[in-house]
């Protein structure tokens, strides 16, 4: 389902298996055990000394993510609130975690997948396969707005925005990479690890403090952490 590898003060979370790596209750309480686990860790080692750490969050095979598991949340509207619920404390571990984050984005990335990219500091991407998509409209649904919240924050154009909400386009690595929504386009999934990996090399380097870190993330990102119900003080981090 998903697995936390630390090499050095890198870590490695990974949605393992060949499936779509859609989000159900199962999956979103794994990356959540994980992530907590990847702050618990670095909090201990940086602890009375000038450690810092970085995640990287990447999937095997075809899919980043799929999105929700729509067939799980048809049972009733309590199990699609609870799973929207669970994606919102997903995306407030990421922004409160003392740490930059990276999004290496080896497959398919659409709906909630693609705002769970968009979560991280940084986006890399495959460019011979996959693309990143906005499916709502696609499916006749309204993007939720904590959704659209998150978009706004992270896509600072307003062409782009209208472009991925709008018209709903599978995005390839390179026209993400024109509209400014990822940082890079790498040849294949190894590649756009192995750079995340570099870039999470030379953010570790520059040895910062995780809480300050974490505190400046959340003052750009404090809209989002408003709509989500989610806004907490640096000291309880």
């Amino acid at each position: 389902m998903c697995s936390l590898q630390r090499r050095g003060n890198i870590f490695l979370l990974t949605l393992s298996g060949p499936g779509e790596h859609r989000f159900n209750p199962e999956l979103l309480d794994a990356i959540r055990s994980s992530l907590r686990q990847a702050r618990s860790e670095a909090e201990s080692a940086a602890a009375g000394n000038s450690s810092s750490f970085a995640l990287i969050t990447t999937a095997e095979g075809k899919f980043f993510s799929n999105g929700y598991d729509i067939d799980w949340a048809k049972t009733s509207m309590n199990q699609k609130i609870l799973m929207d619920n669970k994606l919102k404390s997903v995306l407030s571990d990421l922004i409160t975690l003392p740490m930059p984050t990276i999004a290496a984005v080896s497959g398919h990335a659409s709906a909630a997948g693609f705002i769970l990219a968009m979560s991280h500091d940084y986006i890399l991407m495959r460019r011979d396969r996959g693309f990143l998509y906005m499916s709502e409209l696609d499916i006749r649904q309204v993007i939720p707005q904590w959704f659209a919240v998150l978009v706004k924050s992270k896509i600072g154009s307003a062409a782009a925005r209208r472009e991925v909400v709008l018209k709903a386009p599978k995005l390839t690595a390179d026209k993400a990479l024109e509209m400014g929504i990822i940082d890079s386009a790498h040849d294949g999934a190894e590649e756009t690890v192995a750079a995340a990996v570099r870039l999470a090399e030379d953010l570790v380097a520059r040895k910062w403090d995780g809480h300050a870190y974490a505190g400046n993330r959340m003052e750009l990102l404090s809209e989002v952490l408003n709509v989500i119900g989610a806004r907490c003080s640096v000291a309880k981090l």
